[in-house]
């Protein structure tokens, strides 16, 4: 059966991607977006940090800051931005019946600066949602790569990393666990998709997942 987008006005739909630094996110966010959008969707598509004006300025401290961020200034920054963007551009898509597909959520704060950083998932997760009054997403797609594999993506770019990507490989892997914790404890919300597959298969599988949300 061919998955299904077809329009249900009123109804807004929130979908996050999450995953380790070079899994395929914006990939799969782009491909959902278009398939979104050619079915009559109006499809708001964003990411956190840097949704908005503020949040780029959040973004550049976090991960482009020459020097040290202490890691729970790290983490309010990422609720302070995170709190901006729901209230100034998720809950009015939302509100409006509109598809909001976003490059990471709260989950990657949990992710990275509650394993990571050693921070402490229930902590930041509280902060979170405190920050945000308590948004879930309705779908939360995880792109699982091991940290290798995905450097290797990274290095193929060719491109600087940032404060976040250029942590040891044990940060990531701590990361990587993180994510495969979550997703253990809210298996409704999240789909776990192994990114070594080719894009066009993950891809099906979202729009699979997806659809099965807009019916």
């Amino acid at each position: 059966m061919t998955a299904s987008a077809e329009p249900s006005p009123g109804r807004g739909l929130f979908i996050t991607f999450e995953g380790g630094d070079g899994t395929g996110k914006t990939t799969q966010a782009s491909l959902l977006e278009t398939w979104l959008t050619d079915a009559g969707r109006t499809v708001v598509r964003t990411r956190e940090p840097g949704g908005t004006e503020v949040g780029l300025l959040v973004r550049d401290i976090v991960l482009h800051h020459r020097g040290e961020v202490s890691p729970r200034a790290e983490a309010l920054l990422y609720a302070a931005d995170r709190a901006h963007h729901v209230e100034t551009v998720v809950r009015p898509a939302l509100a409006r019946g509109e598809v909001v597909i976003q490059d990471r959520y709260l989950d990657s704060s949990v992710a990275y600066q509650g394993a990571g950083r050693v921070l402490g998932r229930d902590e930041v997760r509280q902060l979170s949602l405190w920050a945000t009054e308590g948004l879930l997403p309705d779908l939360t797609v995880l792109l699982d790569l091991d940290p290798a594999a995905a450097r290797a993506r990274l290095d193929a770019d060719d491109k600087p990393f940032d404060r976040l990507e250029a942590e040891k490989e044990s940060f990531h892997s701590h990361v990587r666990e993180e994510f495969l914790a979550l997703a253990a404890a809210e298996p409704d919300r999240f789909l776990v998709l192994d990114a070594a597959q080719h894009p066009a298969e993950l891809a099906a599988a979202v729009r699979d997942r997806v659809a099965t949300l807009l019916a």
